[in-house]
């Protein structure tokens, strides 16, 4: 008998490859990726609906180029739904774990328990889980129409972003660091985020190659995989030019931040060591890397800078959700107003 692919029924390794179905290929090409254990494997066609999810999960990943982290909060949001349907005594027993049953009165149900226990922006983000894996059982045949399509997202809660006023940020970033690696890489870090108002996942996301010293610009890989150039500022690019030197380089292709062990930093790690500097710079203040985000929008727009310029920075696919830095902008919109209101102005 002929070893490895070649020599099976005539066919050599090529030939055979592409005659393996798409559903198997996909599925050995999955298994590279690290975002998907062996556990999760394994436990990924436990049931005729688990293999539906699991085969969504490949279409995520594949067709639609999803970020693992959005792949993951979808498929603990439909691992979710699964156990809730579990629960239906109507449904049990039936052909994909009562999938083709499952109608608007069912998924009102769900909403309502949802509803005991969430944040309605994540009730938000479970029920646009909902949709798209539905969805996607229309595509493939599984279902004739999307239950979950007329169902109305819920309001978000309209919050003001926590963020550092002027003062603190400066005391934050001229706080007295020490010239050791990892105190020149959070130096770094926090000017990096405080200058180009990266999430910290974008952070965590870079390489060496990302930052063009010589034009002061940052390519960075946003949600949804979406590439944006932001620039970034001049004592940004020396603290981060002290921490490579320091690091001795780096090779293009390598994180741009490393973690003590020399692997990619991680977003809680980041999370920590601000807390750390918070309180080193004398900031009492419960501030995450997010909030860093925050505190360079409002900024800028304290500065004049234009909504929408700022939404591009961002990387904001709507202007409305930059549009809630306005409401924190109270001195600069007093000042606009003492400045062009006639009767605003105070007698002499």
């Amino acid at each position: 008998m002929a070893r490895g692919l070649g020599g099976v029924n005539g066919l050599d390794g090529a030939s055979l490859f592409f005659t393996w179905p798409l559903s198997l290929l996909a599925f050995i090409i999955d298994l590279s990726n690290p975002d998907i254990t062996s556990k999760g494997a394994i436990g990924m066609v436990d049931s005729p609906l688990q293999a539906l999810i699991a085969d969504f999960d490949r279409h995520l990943s594949l067709e639609r180029n999803v970020s693992p982290h959005t792949r993951r909060a979808y498929r603990q949001d439909l691992a979710e739904f699964k156990a809730f349907l579990e629960e239906q005594p109507q449904l049990r027993g039936t052909e994909n774990g009562g999938i083709a049953l499952v109608n608007s009165i069912v998924l009102r149900r769900y909403l309502a328990l949802l509803h005991k226990k969430n944040r309605k922006t994540t009730i938000g983000r479970k029920l646009s889980a909902l949709r798209s894996f539905f969805r996607y059982l229309v595509r493939e045949g599984v279902l004739r129409v999307n239950p979950a399509e007329a169902l109305a997202t819920p309001r978000r809660e309209q919050y003001l972003p926590n963020t550092l006023s002027a003062d603190e940020a400066y005391a934050l970033m001229e706080r007295g660091h020490g010239c050791d690696l990892l105190a020149l890489r959070d130096r770094a870090i926090v000017e990096t985020l405080y200058s180009c108002g990266l999430r910290v996942s974008e952070l965590t996301g870079l390489d060496v190659s990302s930052v063009d010293f010589a034009q002061n610009l940052v390519r960075v890989l946003g949600k949804g995989r979406k590439e944006r150039i932001v620039p970034i500022g001049s004592k940004a690019c020396k603290a981060l030019e002290d921490y490579l030197e320091a690091r001795g380089g780096g090779a293009p292709e390598e994180p741009l931040f490393l973690n003590y062990r020399g692997g990619r930093l991680t977003a809680r790690s980041v999370e920590r060591n601000l807390k750390k500097l918070l309180l080193q710079a004398g900031v009492l203040k419960d501030a995450s890397p997010h909030d860093l985000r925050h505190s360079f929008a409002t900024h800028l727009l304290d500065g004049g800078a234009d909504l929408r310029a700022i939404q591009e920075l961002l990387g904001h696919a709507s202007l409305s959700t930059t549009q809630k830095y306005t409401q924190v902008s109270v001195d600069q919109l007093m000042r606009v107003y003492d400045k062009a209101h006639p009767r605003s102005k105070k007698k002499g």
